[in-house]
């Protein structure tokens, strides 16, 4: 009986990707044409019922997979439907995109079609809400595909931004989101002829689906962010403060922010001491191994059930009494890699501590920490030598954010990186998107371009020059 249920189970599984493909390629076609201004007042309307929801989503989100902080979701949801989709509405993405007279030519946006949308379980609503907005705002429709853990989460985010949708004028089926999401499923979804490119965040396991789908794919890899604070820093007291506050933020559960400090040894005394007394418990050596065992398996791998757990929780969980006002664990390592556990990207507020003597020192150390799953995402550099930036700048990272937390700074909100949930990783990690993700890459653009020329003079000995 068991085995019936659960083939009962994927077929339908199945059965509701392939139909929500096909009502969203009927939606696109239905879409397509229309113009800008009937765009944004679509997207508008979706941000504003976005907002309106913001705290009922993030309810959602931490009572059905029980990671992360209420409040700072209540953030994540406000920061893509107020902040982003601010940054969003004056693109133009549909029709003319711009006129070069000189050259004769005009680029004319289209879209793509109909997008699949892996979500992830960390932030569930925060980014069915950004890939929405991301999605209408280029012209496409989309489908979101849950994890298992968050897909009521989910379901509401997609159905209330879907609502404002249709209500301003989108045809139904623009947007949807599976309802009985599985590997098999969203597989299903991510092949299926209807879709044209995928948009992945998730574990390694589903991003590695997701370019094996034969579908052009924008995917985000691991974010081992290493922090390099110099001598030559303003305030050391303030460099710690933004990295507990982004580390600890959501409980640590997004990849760009901090995970490991590299203090400078003139200033590496007075940088512990600033976390220390700003909220940062630091473990002895048999604490972190055994913090280490609860977060990864013998394989390095994630354990979900520790993933997005306050500090204190991690704590309680390996015997440690730490203070009421703790909000991360730190560890002090001496090298990077498998025999240093915590040396890993951990998805929750611990933060890895190294000291180096001089600036190649903390240059190598930055490369390892990077290289240990961390290439393309994030550098995060607190000084105030130019020399210096420009010396870490040579490493392999996306961004390389300034005297900010790197999840403000990575992410758009107190840097002028682009606005985005979504923040690609480059070829350093298999991604073929370096940039924070908008609407500008999910259209093709044609060029109307005109002879400006003579074509003979392709001929001539100097080919017209």
């Amino acid at each position: 009986m068991g085995v019936a249920l659960d083939l009962d189970s994927d077929l339908a599984g199945l059965a509701d990707a392939r139909s929500k493909a096909r009502q969203a390629r009927s939606a696109f076609q239905a879409f397509v044409g229309a113009d800008q201004v009937k765009v944004d007042s679509i997207v508008r309307a979706m941000a504003d019922a976005g907002t309106a929801a913001a705290q009922e989503l993030a309810r959602m989100a931490v009572d059905e997979t029980g990671i992360g902080v209420y409040e700072d979701k209540i953030l994540k949801n406000l920061y893509n439907t107020k902040f982003v989709a601010a940054s969003m509405l004056p693109l133009r993405t549909v029709g003319v995109l711009w006129v070069d007279e000189a050259n004769r030519m005009t680029a004319v946006g289209s879209p793509m079609g109909v997008i699949a949308a892996i979500i992830p379980v960390t932030n569930p609503t925060s980014t069915v809400l950004f890939k929405c907005l991301a999605a209408v705002k280029s012209g496409n429709a989309i489908v979101c595909a849950p994890h298992p853990r968050a897909v009521r989460a989910c379901m509401r985010a997609a159905e209330i931004m879907a609502e404002a949708a249709v209500k301003a004028g989108a045809p139904k089926g623009l947007i949807s989101c599976l309802s009985l999401p599985t590997i098999q499923s969203t597989g299903e979804l991510m092949r299926h002829p209807d879709v044209s490119v995928v948009l992945a965040t998730g574990g390694p396991g589903m991003v590695r689906a997701a370019y094996s789908s034969g579908k052009p794919t924008f995917a985000v890899g691991a974010g081992n962010v290493p922090v390099y604070i110099h001598r030559s820093v303003k305030d050391v007291k303030e460099a710690a403060l933004m990295a507990i506050t982004s580390k600890s933020f959501d409980n640590g559960t997004a990849c760009v922010a901090e995970q490991s400090i590299v203090l400078d040894e003139p200033i590496a005394e007075a940088g512990l001491a600033a976390f220390a007394a700003q909220g940062t418990f630091f473990l002895n050596p048999t604490d972190q191994n055994r913090l280490a065992e609860i977060i990864f398996t013998d394989k390095g791998e994630f354990r979900p059930e520790a993933v997005g757990l306050s500090a204190r929780e991690l704590a309680r969980q390996i015997n440690v009494s730490v203070p009421s006002d703790c909000k991360v664990l730190g560890a002090q390592l001496g090298e990077v890699g498998p025999q240093a556990p915590l040396s890993r990207e951990i998805l929750g507020p611990v933060l890895s501590f190294y000291r180096t003597v001089d600036l190649p020192a903390g240059f190598e150390r930055c490369r390892q920490i990077l290289a240990f799953g961390g290439e393309g995402h994030t550098l995060g550099l607190h000084c105030e030598d130019d020399q210096v930036i420009a010396t870490l700048a040579s490493l392999p990272a996306g961004r390389i954010v300034i005297n900010t937390p790197t999840l403000f700074g990575g992410m758009g909100y107190s840097c002028a990186t682009d606005p985005s949930f979504m923040l690609g990783t480059g070829t350093w990690s298999g991604s073929i998107v370096s940039d924070n993700v908008t609407p500008l890459h999910l259209i093709n653009i044609k060029r109307v371009a005109h002879e400006i020329r003579p074509w003979r003079s392709l001929y001539q000995a100097n080919m017209g020059l």
